[in-house]
């Protein structure tokens, strides 16, 4: 990257998605589909983009599932769901084998239902050590409801470890979120050899199908390079429309809402509705 700390001022225009001018990427697989969001780096808009991304394709009349891997639990608490007093979580299903349905909470958005995360997966990574098939507990889980969902959205933790596999091994797609940061690129490639090892030896049919540029700020000459180098590596996986950097954004998960139903005209939700719409190929 080239003149990196060199950054100049420019208009970012209200209420109107962030687009790279590409052409559109070619038709999208056939549903249900299964994502896993994962980048090892903390921060980069994993979970905001899970969680807006679910609900915006929700309101394009798809019935959409957010697994919440992260023992934080940030997509379920962005959500509206209390992780505090759960009967069931994805934690009994990875460890104990209860059905995923008997955890699924729906969200105040029509067709969005969540799979809630517990701090108690904080555990889970030490646990599954000796557990049989400890990979595939999210897979197998998935089969008896894949059927029931058009979308299911895997938010991983932000690290490589048995969780992260589990929703890699239970996707058929990758879908990372990059910010249009300085240090962007950091640890992308080992994402991508776990990515390999995961089609190795547990899921043939796995590829990282969707980059989505998060955290653009049209105001620095730094995002446009960042998003020009990301293209580069990755081409046509890179989605034409890029989420701005907005106050709105971080606000909308302290309030248990998704953007789009916080602040329904924010740029935040105009982008997160087109990247919908790029990601589905349009309504259901």
């Amino acid at each position: 990257m080239t003149d990196i700390s060199s950054e100049v001022e420019a208009s970012e225009p209200e209420n109107t998605p962030i687009s790279s001018g590409l052409t559109a990427k070619p038709s999208r697989p056939p549903l249900p589909r299964i994502l896993a969001i994962a980048n090892q780096k903390g921060g980069v808009g994993k979970t905001t983009t899970t969680v807006n991304l679910g609900a915006a394709l929700a309101d394009l009349g798809y019935r959409v599932l957010v697994v919440d891997l992260d023992p934080q639990g940030n997509a379920s608490t962005g959500l509206g769901i209390n992780i505090r007093g759960l009967q069931a979580s994805m934690y009994d299903v990875i460890l104990s084998d209860v059905p995923i349905e008997d955890c699924v909470e729906a969200s105040s958005v029509k067709n969005l239902f969540v799979a809630p995360a517990s701090l108690d997966l904080a555990g889970a990574e030490i646990e599954l050590v000796p557990a049989f098939s400890r990979e595939l507990r999210l897979k197998h889980a998935l089969a008896e409801v894949r059927d029931d969902y058009d979308y299911v959205l895997i938010d991983c933790p932000p690290s490589l470890g048995l969780l992260t596999i589990n929703g890699m091994a239970a996707a058929s797609e990758v879908l990372v979120p990059i910010q249009c940061e300085y240090y962007a690129l950091e640890g992308l490639g080992q994402l991508m050899r776990n990515v390999g090892l995961v089609t190795k030896n547990l899921n043939p049919v796995l590829e990282i199908s969707t980059i989505v540029l998060v955290m653009y700020d049209a105001r620095t000459k730094l995002s446009d390079q960042v998003a020009q180098e990301v293209r580069e590596h990755f081409g046509d996986k890179v989605c034409r429309v890029m989420i701005p950097r907005t106050v709105r954004l971080s606000e909308a998960p302290s309030y248990g809402q998704p953007i789009t139903a916080f602040d329904p005209t924010s740029r935040g939700a105009v982008a997160y509705r087109e990247l919908a719409k790029e990601v589905s190929g349009g309504p259901a």
